[in-house]
């Protein structure tokens, strides 16, 4: 398999795991606060990856401390927003805006890796950009639609996807010095002590329920990191993030199967020009 197929197939794997893990999210719903949910998951991944590395005999402290500290630090900070947003919006609107990270991986891998960006990833930009004016739904735009979103949790589901953007582009940039399994533990390793004081006052022991609900997202998330930072390490930043746009699909029909949100026309379309200014940017070319 070439490399470049490979890591698109990494990506779409990854996609997969991580719209199940936003399922487990949805049912665990509000009673447990979002930072809580982040650390159990930190620390499953944790310990499955510290696993990893000793079977592999790979030194786990890496070379870029800094940047992979920085990368761990974005990761956390992401998932906070990304685990906030999920149980107070329809689980396709939050995919869907979370999942503009790919716009913001363009422009931060222009910037700091050198990946120029194409004339077709600014289109990918506006078509993307405008699907998620639709989804978030400004007031202009709530008064043609049935459903009219938290604009704050809105912000912070986008704020997140911004946060993401710097996250992969610091994985892309660290695949030249770093074993994967390297930069996937640095995100538990900043994430277990970041998470404790914000859900000091707020911990809630989990029922029997939640704690399957918990090990659920952290082992979907284990996987779904691991093939993500495996596809990030050989495709192109930009492209392979869009790659993972395929989740909206996925987060649209769980959300009908699981959840009755039936997606409305402005939801609808929001959703179809996010993922045609994907496909656009997805497409391969000659000089690709």
């Amino acid at each position: 398999m070439a490399r470049s197929t490979r890591g698109t197939t990494f990506m779409f794997l990854a996609a997969v795991f991580f719209s199940v893990m936003t399922v487990f999210v949805k049912l665990l719903d509000t009673r447990l606060p979002a930072s809580e949910v982040v650390f159990v998951r930190s620390v499953i991944s944790l310990v499955i990856t510290s696993y990893m590395l000793r079977r592999a005999g790979v030194a786990a402290l890496g070379n870029r401390r800094g940047l992979l500290l920085l990368r761990g630090l974005l990761g956390f900070a992401a998932l906070v927003c990304f685990f906030y947003a999920i149980p107070r919006m329809p689980l396709a609107d939050v995919t869907v805006i979370q999942y503009t990270n790919p716009v913001f991986v363009a422009i931060l891998a222009a910037i700091f890796l050198g990946e120029g960006i194409r004339r077709r990833e600014v289109v990918s930009v506006a078509l993307s950009l405008v699907g998620v004016v639709a989804i978030a739904r400004p007031a202009f735009i709530s008064r043609i639609s049935s459903v009219e979103l938290d604009m704050l949790t809105a912000g912070i589901a986008l704020g997140g996807a911004v946060l993401a953007a710097g996250a992969y582009t610091l994985v892309r940039k660290l695949r030249e010095t770093e074993d994967h399994l390297v930069v996937i533990l640095y995100f538990p390793l900043v994430s277990v002590p970041a998470a404790i004081p914000l859900m000091w006052n707020d911990m809630v022991w989990p029922t029997l329920d939640e704690w399957f609900l918990l090990a659920g997202i952290g082992i979907t998330t284990q996987i779904a990191q691991i093939f993500l930072t495996k596809g990030l390490h050989i495709e192109r930043a930009a492209r392979a993030t869009a790659v993972s746009y395929i989740q909206i699909v996925f987060a649209t029909l769980w959300g009908i199967i699981f959840f009755q949100e039936i997606p409305d026309l402005v939801t609808v379309a929001g959703a179809l020009f996010v993922v045609v200014g994907i496909a656009f940017v997805s497409r391969r070319t000659r000089s690709a």
